[in-house]
This record gives C-alpha cells, sequence and structure tokens, in this order.
C-alpha cells in the first residue's frame, strides 16, 4: 500500500470528481490519503471529504500565501479543530518568500503560531518553504530549542541544507512529483543520499503532476510513479519503498488507526 500524505481533495479539479478520483487512487494501491488544509475558511470543507471516505484524513491550518486574507489565526482555534478523529497534523504552514502574497512578519507570525499548536497536541507540523531556506531552519531550530514538536518538509523541492537540518531536529522530508523531472538533478541528488526511514511520498494533487502525466491535473493515483522513481533513485523494489514511507507515514502521523 502506497500513501499520498499530502493533497488537496476539496480542491474543484478533485472534489468535481471524487468517486473517480478515489477509484483510481485505490487501482494503483494508494490506501490512504491526507487531504490538506490551507485556509481556516474552507476547513469545513476539507472535514467533509474525511467524513466521506474512511480511508482519507486531514490537516488544519493556514498556508503562507494565505495569511493575509484571514484574521491571524491563533493557536487555541487551530487546537481545537484536532479533536476531531480524523485532524491528524497541522498545517500547511511555514514560508514562501517566492510569490510575498502575504509579508514576511505575518508568515513567520503564523508559522510560530502552528508549531506552538503542533507542540501542545503532538500532531506533526507540516511545514512548506519556497525561496525561504534561512528563515525556515531559524523558526525550525529556534521553536525546538523551546520544546520538541514533530514534523515534515512537505514537497520537498529545495536545498541539501535545509534537508538535513530537518532530519537532524527529528523531521520527515516528503518527495513529491517535482522529483521525476527531468531538470530535478540537484533533487535527485539529494532525495538518492536521503535516509529511507526519513521520507515519505505525496502528489500535492492537484498540481506537479508527475512524469508521465506531468501538465495534467494531478491526483492521488499518481502517488505510484513518484514511489517508483524514488524506488529506481535509491536501487530498490517498488514494494519496499511502499512498506517503508508507509511505515513513516504511521510513525510519523500517528494518530491514524
Amino acid at each position: 500500500m502506497l500513501v499520498d500524505s499530502h493533497c488537496h481533495l476539496d480542491f474543484p479539479e478533485l472534489s468535481s470528481q471524487i468517486d473517480d478520483v478515489m477509484a483510481r487512487a485505490a487501482a494503483n494501491d494508494v490506501g490512504i490519503m491526507q487531504t490538506i488544509c490551507v485556509q481556516m475558511s474552507k476547513f469545513p470543507q476539507v472535514l467533509a471529504v474525511t467524513e466521506k471516505f474512511d480511508n482519507v484524513y486531514c490537516s488544519v491550518g493556514v498556508h503562507p500565501n494565505h495569511v493575509a486574507d484571514e484574521e491571524l489565526v491563533a493557536a487555541e482555534e487551530i487546537i481545537e479543530k484536532t479533536s476531531h478523529a480524523k485532524v491528524i497534523g497541522i498545517g500547511e504552514t511555514g514560508l514562501d518568500y517566492h510569490y510575498e502574497n502575504s509579508p514576511r512578519d505575518l508568515q513567520q507570525k503564523s508559522f510560530r503560531t502552528h508549531i506552538k499548536a503542533a507542540r501542545e497536541t503532538g500532531l506533526p507540523i507540516i511545514v512548506h518553504t519556497r525561496a525561504a531556506d534561512d528563515d525556515t531552519i531559524e523558526i525550525l531550530s529556534e521553536e525546538m530549542k523551546k520544546g520538541q514538536f514533530t514534523g515534515l518538509i512537505h514537497c520537498f523541492s529545495t536545498s541539501r541544507k535545509l534537508a538535513e537540518k530537518a532530519i537532524e531536529l527529528g523531521m520527515y522530508i516528503s518527495i513529491s512529483g517535482i522529483v521525476t523531472f527531468k531538470k530535478a538533478t540537484e533533487l535527485q541528488e539529494i532525495v538518492t543520499d536521503l535516509p529511507l526511514e526519513k521520507i515519505l511520498v505525496e502528489t500535492d494533487a492537484p498540481y506537479l503532476a508527475p512524469m508521465p502525466h506531468r501538465g495534467k491535473t494531478n491526483e492521488p493515483a499518481f502517488t505510484l510513479h513518484t514511489a517508483q522513481f524514488v524506488a529506481d533513485l535509491k536501487q530498490c523494489s517498488l514494494e519496499k519503498i511502499a512498506e517503508i514511507t508507509t511505515n513513516n507515514f504511521f510513525d510519523l502521523f500517528a494518530k491514524v488507526k
């Protein structure tokens, strides 16, 4: 079985054909999916998908690109939402300096608030980072000194420095379809060197479809292609990657029963 640790099943590209999406995922042995919250105002729709399908779980949080769209959420509000049995993660949160859709200071404040919620609930934090490696490392390191928390760098496509620091802090690295892109040679080299016990796989659907579906709407079924590519990089079987990444998911997202 494979796990798509990060997708957006409430987004219209997928929600409009959700039954077919789920059937195709099952056909490719993608047995569990985590659908990710990016805005607190959209959390009810995110949660509704998990209540429709037994094998779908979700997170709660605000994407850094949406921090300016909504009133800055308090840790207590995030924590309250985690009482639902299907809420297994905090985020996605983090820093995105590429688009600058939200002021950096607000992004950083929101990031720290989500970490506080992760620390207090024991749920993993799901970190988005783009063009912000140094600040991401600084915040994770500072916050870890205040008290331990767990989490992952999702859709990893950045520097070896960040990957190594995240692992040093006890976090995981989630690999998306970007690793299959022909020009992603540096990323492929980093993934080759990452310890298997710290890797998860994801789609970030409906975005970033892996080869051979690049340019199309991504969906959880395509987790298979990323997992196969990682297996080839690691020179091991798909079955081994499936087993290890699934076990890693259960170890990190321990609320899943």
